[in-house]
């Protein structure tokens, strides 16, 4: 866990050309298609209360998040059990897996080749909010 700075999603180059879609199985002889395509019309919901961050560690790799990866988070939409997110508790800032079960919280990392990744049960005590919800990862491959 550790301290961010949000960066809002401006409307800067985002806009592109889509060449089509690409096999990842035998290529096909089928003509290639372009069209106009506005990468943060999909990537973007709710564009003011959107943020992207740059993923620091390995607790989520099996989740597909990966150190250096790009996330990007809508703080507007509803938490729900199950969901990947931002998450403040006791000072810091984290991204988890959010288990809501029986009126308890748990963060849950995702990495099962490393044990020292344990889950966070929230408590009453704790400093806690559900800052944000994860809807996509960059990768650069």
């Amino acid at each position: 866990m550790g301290t961010f700075e949000p960066k809002a999603i401006d409307g800067s180059a985002w806009d592109g050309i889509l060449l089509g879609d690409v096999k990842a199985g035998f290529p096909s002889p089928a003509e290639e298609v372009r069209e106009e395509f506005d990468l943060k019309g999909m990537l973007v919901r709710h564009p003011a209360s959107t943020f992207y961050f740059k993923v620091d560690g390995f607790s989520m790799v099996d989740a597909g998040m990966e150190d250096g990866d790009i996330i990007i988070v809508d703080k507007s939409l509803a938490p729900y059990d199950g969901c990947k997110a931002i998450c403040y508790i006791d000072g810091e800032f984290t991204v988890k897996y959010v288990q809501i079960r029986d009126g308890e919280i748990r963060l849950v990392p995702m990495n099962s080749s490393n044990p020292k990744y344990r889950t966070i049960v929230v408590s009453p005590e704790d400093e806690f909010a559900i800052w944000g919800i994860v809807t996509y990862v960059i990768k650069k491959m």
